[in-house]
């Protein structure tokens, strides 16, 4: 396909964003997207993302606008060879919606059964099959997705991602096939530690987007189980359920309330126990913020984070409960950045009209963390406190690409308007 004559953002004829797609930069092209930067490069871009086996970068593209039905099938790569590279964020891409009907069903199902020999077979073995290697693998945790991680490997000469077990699940769900729940199940416990990989995530979305009885029954069952992988799997898949639940009716609030509340009393896993109160998080009620408080001291900043992102205001106007408004002031003051930031991002969230957590974040203005000084900023700005103005103005300007500084800083020129224009 042709490129366009977007010259904006062109060095000596050559577009920015080819180059970084080129060079393999995903945060430069996320960078330069943002910007819309060389705009009219958008469908180019993303036929030679898809080449280089660059799938994050062609979802990027996607995202911002690429128009994949622009690309003829020789400017893209056969089905076969995304399914071999075991990237799941380039499978995707290559199948988006305005392309997916160039693909008969007999194109999909040589895709599944390829990705099927793959995951049963390992990619070390398969690896070592095809090219007669004997030496060492070479093994690497990689971002695929925005979301997922992979595992890469190396072996003579070739390089494979491990998530042939997503592109599987992702499949089947393309061609209608109803994958058994232990069968999902199987797929994600075979990433040991690895929550975040696109095979374990794929398994636990498509189970949670079921949101049937059935399938939560199978989930509580592994409460029980005294495998904490299998555990927090059950705690992912009826969190998600929950979620999910778009009905009128709601029919697993109660249900998943009752769960998460006792489960978060006994459970011992840190893992676990995380994706519990991030699930209680996702109640407002009284009985969700009780379980939440006693974790509050936990030594690991994970759990006492999933704490501090799950306390929420009640009544009108907005207010946080006594004890939720002293955890999350010891929160604010976490030896942890991470948790010190959702603290402060949770109380902007609540505005509460409450001095002493309007004062706590002014102390957090000072904090050693950027993102932390942000967040308070942010939530000064919400509550019309003058004192988030000179903050602002230290912390300016935003990093380059960054959405969330954007955000923040942004919300201090929206109180500027309101304090100019009343």
């Amino acid at each position: 396909m042709g490129v366009g004559k977007g010259t904006s953002h062109a060095v000596d004829g050559k577009s920015s964003l080819i180059s970084a797609v080129q060079a393999g930069d995903t945060d430069l092209v996320r960078i330069l997207l943002h910007e819309h930067s060389d705009s009219d490069y958008l469908d180019a871009a993303f036929c030679l993302a898809v080449r280089m086996h660059a799938g994050r970068i062609a979802q990027l593209l996607l995202q911002y606008g690429a128009d994949s039905g622009q690309s003829r099938p020789d400017d893209l790569i056969p089905l076969s060879e995304a399914v071999d590279s075991g990237s799941p964020a380039l499978f995707e891409a290559l199948l988006d919606h305005a392309i997916r009907g160039r693909y008969p069903e007999s194109e999909l199902l040589e895709a599944r059964d390829l990705a099927r020999r793959w995951h049963e077979t390992g990619v070390e073995a398969e690896l070592r099959r095809r090219t007669g290697s004997r030496d060492t693998v070479g093994r690497t945790k990689v971002q695929d997705g925005e979301y997922d991680s992979v595992v890469e490997f190396t072996l003579g000469g070739m390089t494979v991602r491990d998530g042939h077990g997503a592109i599987l699940t992702y499949v089947e769900e393309l061609l209608g096939v109803r994958t058994s729940f232990e069968e999902l199940m199987d797929r994600a416990l075979a990433q040991v530690d690895q929550q975040d990989h696109a095979t374990w995530s794929s398994a636990s979305l498509q189970l949670g987007g079921r949101r049937e009885e059935a399938t939560w029954t199978a989930a509580t069952v592994l409460r029980t189980s005294p495998d904490p992988s299998r555990r927090l799997f059950g705690a992912e898949v009826l969190r998600l359920i929950h979620l999910f639940d778009d009905s009128d009716e709601d029919a697993f609030a109660g249900p998943a309330l009752d769960l998460f509340t006792d489960w978060a009393a006994a459970e011992t896993d840190v893992a676990v126990l995380t994706e519990v109160l991030v699930a209680l998080g996702e109640h407002s009620s009284p009985r969700a913020e009780a379980a939440l408080l006693p974790h509050t001291g936990h030594p690991d900043a994970r759990v006492r984070r999933a704490v501090a992102q799950g306390l929420s205001t009640s009544s009108s106007p907005p207010a946080f409960s006594g004890d939720a408004r002293t955890a999350l002031l010891g929160l604010m003051a976490d030896p942890d950045a991470v948790v010190r930031k959702t603290a402060c991002h949770r109380v902007a969230g609540g505005r509460a009209n409450d001095p002493a957590l309007a004062d706590a974040m002014a102390a957090a203005l000072d904090d050693t963390d950027r993102l932390v000084q942000l967040a308070a900023v942010y939530g000064l700005a919400l509550r019309d406190d003058e004192r988030c103005v000179e903050a602002a103005r230290r912390l300016s300007p935003p990093q380059r690409g960054s959405l969330e500084e954007e955000g923040y800083l942004d919300e201090v020129w929206r109180y500027e308007w309101r304090r100019d224009h009343r």
